[in-house]
């Protein structure tokens, strides 16, 4: 009989970005595999409306919301081991950074940033911002193993953790397939590309601020989406005097971001913290050039085939924004060598170091 799996999808609901590519990368591709393991998903109320055929198991509909998040605390904490152990699993993932507070069984969780307690003046709800450490403290302390997505990120769980470092495994997230590189050729028209949710350390604000630094006559239009319901950057649009040159736009789909990453000239990501940088090798991929915060994270994912830049500076980052207005020879060569790093990351990778995890924590060891 084959060890099962739960996975607690409990926060998956079609909203969160970069966690649920990574949840549904890492599934779809373990479904291709051979495992040697039965997988079941404990799916949010959100999450089980949604199409998951991508997941190679079964997936029980839960009552639990994603979207609440007293909710889902207590789902994630309490309700995913019992279904566990109702089902009896032998193995509990939690993929979303949050996992049970106690299993019989061993857990394994992705963990894939710090920022709660990294940059806790930069979270949007203070009042949620101890819950959530003290979730993580609760769920890393029941881990046998957990996974991370970068070097930074794994040093920061082991510092505000105290997570043992022989249990913490370093799993580098992925993009698509990267595109042929005569495809990264022919972006002519004067746009850069921004998306993201609007939490305050992605720093769209002095994005916004530095564009209106740069002179008219070259300055490019600035496309940013991700914006759920009233979008906060509007004020910050108006008071810079950009309505002509700044689009605001929600969520986008997949196809319609692929439509403006194949137009943009650039995609500029202005973050002040992340535990990966998923969006910029997604862009690199695509063979779009990246203008981004020079921090040791995002070196970790563009190492030198970006142009970086002083988050903090506006002065730093419009330059970054002149470059790519002005010098379609440096795009080039840009585009070109994000092209080439984005293929040393793949989801296979992730997929097969991940199973490791898995058959480890099977096993006992750690």
């Amino acid at each position: 009989m084959r060890p099962l799996v739960l996975v607690d999808m409990l926060s998956y609901t079609g909203t969160k970005g970069g966690m649920e590519t990574y949840t549904r990368e890492l599934y779809g591709h373990l479904g291709r595999m051979e495992t040697g393991l039965d997988f079941v998903a404990l799916a949010s109320l959100e999450g089980a409306r949604l199409d998951l055929s991508w997941f190679p198991g079964e997936v029980i509909a839960s009552r639990i919301s994603g979207e609440n998040r007293f909710i889902w605390a207590f789902g994630e904490l309490v309700s995913s081991s019992w279904v566990a152990s109702r089902r009896k699993a032998d193995l509990v993932h939690s993929p979303a950074t949050l996992g049970p507070m106690w299993t019989s069984m061993p857990t394994v969780i992705t963990i894939h940033d710090m920022l709660y307690w990294s940059h806790p003046e930069l979270m949007t709800t203070p009042l949620y911002t101890r819950p959530v450490m003290w979730m993580e403290q609760r769920g890393a302390a029941n881990a046998a193993h957990v996974i991370t997505d970068s070097q930074v990120s794994a040093a920061e769980i082991v510092k505000y953790l105290d997570f043992p470092r022989d249990r913490l495994h370093v799993v580098p997230l992925a993009a698509g397939q990267p595109v042929d590189r005569v495809a990264v050729d022919g972006r002519t028209e004067n746009l850069i590309l921004a998306s993201g949710q609007r939490r305050p350390h992605k720093n769209w604000d002095r994005l916004i601020r530095a564009l209106a630094l740069v002179e008219q006559d070259v300055r490019p239009r600035l496309v940013i989406t991700g914006g759920r319901g009233e979008d906060p950057l509007a004020p910050v649009v108006a008071e810079a005097g950009l309505a002509d040159w700044v689009e605001l736009r929600g969520w986008v789909a997949d196809d319609e971001l692929a439509d403006l990453r194949s137009r943009a000239r650039a995609m500029a990501f202005p973050t002040l913290a992340e535990g990966f940088g998923l969006p910029i090798l997604e862009a690199m991929a695509e063979g779009l050039p990246v203008l981004a915060s020079d921090l040791p994270v995002l070196r970790e994912v563009g190492g030198d085939a970006a142009v970086w830049f002083d988050p903090l500076d506006l002065e730093s980052i419009a330059s970054a924004i002149r470059l790519a207005a002005t010098r379609p020879d440096e795009l080039s060569v840009m585009a070109a060598a994000g092209l080439e790093r984005s293929r040393s990351f793949s989801w296979e990778r992730v997929a097969r170091e991940t199973l490791e995890v898995f058959h480890r924590a099977l096993a006992g060891q750690g």
